[in-house]
This record gives C-alpha cells, sequence and structure tokens, in this order.
C-alpha cells in the first residue's frame, strides 16, 4: 500500500471515530448513570457551570453546585428546584485549601462521594491586562492550581464502578501547544510539554512558575509565550497539560476503580465572564462538558474536545 492509500486510510478510520463521537447520545441503552450518580460542577452559580448543572440534571444526574459564595449558591438552586430538578448547592472557594477539605467531608458525610467532577471555576482574561503581576497570579492560580487542587481532593472520594469516574475540565483553545494563533514559540518547552510519556507535574508547575517570574520581572515578551491574553493561555495550557498527565496516571488503576479525565473548550460563550459578547449560546457551550460527562464507558481519556470532536492539543 502507498503512502496516499495509507493516508486516506488514516483519513477515513478518524472521519469514521469523529463520526462515533458525534453520534453516542444520552440513549437507555448506553446509560449509565441514574439518580444515585453524584456530579460536582465547580463555579456553577452562572454561565457556563449553570447550564452544566441544569444539563445533567435534566438527564437524570444528581447535582452539586459549588460556589465561592454560599448565598450566591443557595440563590441559584432555587431556579432548579423550582423546575423540579434535583440540585443541591455548597460553598466552595478552590483558592482555599481549607474550603476545598470542608468541603470533601460534607461531600463524603451527606453523599458518600461522588461520580463525576466538571472543574468549570475559573478566571477569564482581563481585556484591560498587560499581565500585571497581580492579575497572572490570580489567573494562573485560580484556572490552574484551583483545577489540580480539585482534581486531588476528589480522586480518592470516586465512588467504584463498572463504568468509571469522570473528571471533565473547562478548558480553551487558547491554551493549545501548535495551535494556528497564539501558539507557544518556545521549542524547547512545546516539545517537553508535547512528551507525554515524561510529562511529570513538576514540569507543568515549573512552567506556569517560570511565566509568573518573568511577568514579574517584566521580561515575558521575549519568553516564547503567547502573546494574546498570555496569562489566561498559560493558565490553560497547564490545564491541558495536566489532563494529559493525569489521564496517564489514572489509567494505571484497577478496572472498578478507573477515573477517565478529558478536557474541552466550550467557545467563545456570552456568559457574563466575556461581557456577553460571545458568538456561542450558553447551551452550546456547555453540551460538550455534559457529553463528556455522561459518555458510555468507550475508554476515551487524556483528549481535548470541542462540539464534540477531539482537537489536537
Amino acid at each position: 500500500m502507498g503512502h496516499k492509500e495509507k493516508s486516506k486510510e488514516r483519513k477515513e478510520k478518524r472521519l469514521q471515530e469523529i463520526s462515533l463521537l458525534r453520534t453516542i447520545p444520552y440513549s437507555d441503552h448506553q446509560r449509565w448513570w441514574s439518580k444515585e450518580t453524584i456530579a460536582v460542577v465547580t463555579g456553577g452559580n452562572r454561565g457556563i457551570g449553570f447550564e452544566i448543572s441544569r444539563q445533567l440534571a435534566d438527564h437524570g444526574v444528581t447535582v452539586i453546585l459549588t460556589s465561592r459564595d454560599a448565598s450566591v449558591g443557595v440563590e441559584s438552586i432555587k431556579v432548579f428546584q423550582e423546575g423540579g430538578l434535583d440540585v443541591a448547592c455548597h460553598q466552595l472557594d478552590v483558592l482555599d485549601s481549607s474550603s476545598v477539605n470542608q468541603f470533601c467531608e460534607w461531600l463524603q458525610e451527606n453523599y458518600g462521594g461522588l461520580d463525576i467532577l466538571v472543574n468549570n471555576a475559573g478566571v477569564n482574561f482581563n481585556f484591560g491586562s498587560d499581565n500585571t503581576v497581580e492579575n497572572s497570579r490570580l489567573v494562573i492560580e485560580t484556572n490552574y492550581y484551583g483545577t489540580k487542587r480539585m482534581i486531588k481532593a476528589m480522586i480518592p472520594l470516586m465512588k467504584p464502578s463498572s463504568a468509571g469516574g469522570r473528571i471533565v475540565n473547562v478548558s480553551s483553545r487558547l491554551g493549545r501547544l501548535n495551535g494556528k494563533r497564539n501558539r507557544v514559540e518556545n521549542e524547547t518547552l512545546r516539545e517537553q510539554l508535547s512528551d507525554v510519556e515524561n510529562l511529570s507535574e513538576e514540569l507543568i508547575d515549573s512552567t506556569v512558575n517560570t511565566f509568573l517570574q518573568q511577568v514579574e520581572d517584566g521580561t515575558w515578551k521575549s519568553g516564547g509565550w503567547p502573546q494574546t491574553f498570555t496569562d489566561y493561555s498559560v493558565s490553560k495550557l497547564a490545564v491541558n497539560s495536566y489532563t494529559r498527565l493525569m489521564a496517564r496516571t489514572l489509567s494505571e488503576r484497577p478496572d472498578d476503580e478507573k477515573i477517565y479525565i478529558n478536557c474541552y473548550c466550550p467557545g467563545w460563550v456570552k456568559t457574563a465572564l466575556t461581557g456577553y459578547a460571545g458568538s456561542v449560546s450558553v447551551e452550546e457551550g456547555a453540551d460538550t462538558g455534559v457529553w463528556l460527562s455522561l459518555l458510555p464507558d468507550q475508554a476515551i481519556t487524556g483528549k481535548f474536545f470541542a462540539e464534540r470532536r477531539e482537537i489536537n492539543f
């Protein structure tokens, strides 16, 4: 078989895979979840997190919506409860380890753990910011370290099941290593973060710390970082890298303790975080996150998605 034929065969196979992914529905014969299935959605009091919570609850999952402000969370779930949806709420600040620990204790005591974690809590890019030290630290600490903190805290609470646990990280195309625009220009760093087999938490942490140090020194523009919304892009680059690392780590667990972890880009969604200037409805932005949360056991893990399609890191 010649090169062209092989290339055509690979392309056709990939198209078949994409077709399969896009047609995996929430049908009864593939329904692995029930009312006893517990989903935790961070930052669920508004925007994409609110809509993910609504859609998951609408599919019959018991949802725990978390909010940094407890009173805002209570107001949010009233909307769901009035519609007959099973949604609870609890205060949670992903920046605060003690808050995370308190949430873990409450979750274990009241629900016995969880089956699905959607890491949605995050800080968007600041249109008026030129990577100030204060804003860059907040964005990195929330989007990357907050996500990592939740993953580490929730893994021990994931309920064993034949279907496997699910972790979905809300990310962004802005965090791609090899995107057509806003890519990482530092070739050494790009190669290191592309090498999944040798990827480590230390490397990812070192990457964001180097960026923050360069912001503090005023040298970040020559560091080979993405040039648009840089602090946000670096934070999502770290989330994407950590997703791949954890997929490799979690794949070593016993079959009844498997956890599948993926990330996705919701697109430029019309929410308060974008000043409602986006081009994608909140329903569309939430769709892929819900879809990944409810996928049948197909061992899909360590992937990056948008519009229910796998895209390159």
